[in-house]
């Protein structure tokens, strides 16, 4: 960047898997830091991180962590940003938060920047990233639903196991290790929910991502009904979800059906998607070139292909979409915030 200000900047959550990633994103991309204070439980304090050739300390995250902080970067639970964010908003900082703790909140914005950036200058202090699977899904369908409308929207995700933290990584691991040797396999990790019961991740698929709610769907589940109707500012959107954990590292994958209201040529459709911000088309069946998890692992861009008008409604249009889900869905999409607010004037 090349704004001549700079910021004081806290990452609160910095030794978890996503402060990681924003760590390095706010080091490659050069983003203007006067000073950096880095946050986590009392547990991980102490621990030593290395930010562009120096080594800095990890404090622990307390309501006076924030003073003089401008931008605060919370990726470390919904209760931790509850119970610190309104204190850091009081100390002047605004702030981004990973988790689920503000989403829909009426005073906060929800953003994704290829979507409704504009939506920034509306924030009291907060404003929310949305999850992860739901960014991939709305930044593709941003440019259709400029162009035709949306009126109904069915998705199934393969998501990666990294979406539920480094134990599921490793317990995944260990897994497919136990059963190429022929070990017993003991699951302690996944699902993620309020039973005690777990499952087998490895060679395996749980259609169960968070806690299942009193309408049969899982809160994952809602969450792409409610935060896609909030972010592309229309609640006649129909939207109907299926979340389903995979033995993938990195990388959430969906198959996505979308009815639009007004029809479409596919050519353009393709086009549409290869010229839009943040979007790479894949789509080349011919050659069996598509979106794959192991080519998006690493990589910022949301990628989009398996194109294809449905055979059963003339405007229904069927796609598979693929991002990291720790990058585009969490470090980058909140670094891409926490440079817009630098390049403006939200911060007095």
């Amino acid at each position: 960047m090349s704004n001549q200000k700079s910021f004081n900047v806290a990452v609160v959550g910095a030794t978890g898997a996503v402060g990681e990633q924003i760590l390095k994103l706010l080091d490659s991309r050069n983003f203007p830091i006067k000073e950096l204070k880095l946050l986590s439980s009392a547990r991980s304090a102490g621990t030593k991180l290395a930010f562009k050739g120096q080594e800095l300390t990890v404090e622990e995250a307390t309501p006076d962590s924030f003073k003089g902080i401008e931008i605060a970067l919370f990726s470390a639970g919904g209760d931790v940003t509850k119970a610190l964010a309104p204190h850091a908003v009081e100390h002047g900082a605004i702030c981004i938060d990973n988790t689920n703790a503000y989403r829909l909140d009426e005073n906060t914005p929800l953003v994704v920047p290829e979507v409704n950036i504009e939506k920034v200058s509306e924030h009291k202090g907060i404003i929310a990233n949305p999850n992860c699977s739901t960014i991939q899904m709305v930044a593709a369908l941003k440019p259709l639903q400029d162009r035709y409308g949306i009126s109904r929207i069915i998705v199934s995700t393969y998501q990666a196991v990294s979406g539920a933290g480094s134990r599921a990584i490793d317990e995944m691991l260990r897994q497919t290790q136990a059963v190429l040797s022929g070990d017993e396999v003991n699951p302690a990790i996944l699902p993620v929910g309020a039973l005690p019961v777990k499952h087998q991740i490895a060679f395996n698929a749980i259609p169960q991502i968070d806690k299942f709610q009193e309408n049969g769907y899982t809160l994952e589940e809602m969450k792409m009904v409610r935060e896609t109707k909030k972010i592309m500012g229309d609640e006649s959107i129909q939207v109907t979800a299926t979340c389903v954990r995979i033995p993938v590292v990195y990388g959430h994958s969906e198959s996505l059906y979308v009815e639009l209201k007004n029809d479409y040529d596919l050519e353009e459709v393709k086009q549409l998607l290869a010229d839009a911000p943040g979007i790479t088309l894949v789509d080349d069946p011919a050659n069996q070139q598509y979106p794959l998890a192991t080519d998006a692992a690493g990589k910022p861009d949301v990628f989009v292909g398996r194109l294809r008008r449905d055979l059963g409604f003339e405007r229904g249009l069927n796609m598979w979409i693929v991002s990291d889900n720790l990058l585009k869905g969490a470090a980058w999409n909140a670094v891409q915030i926490a440079e817009h607010i630098a390049a403006g004037s939200f911060i007095k």
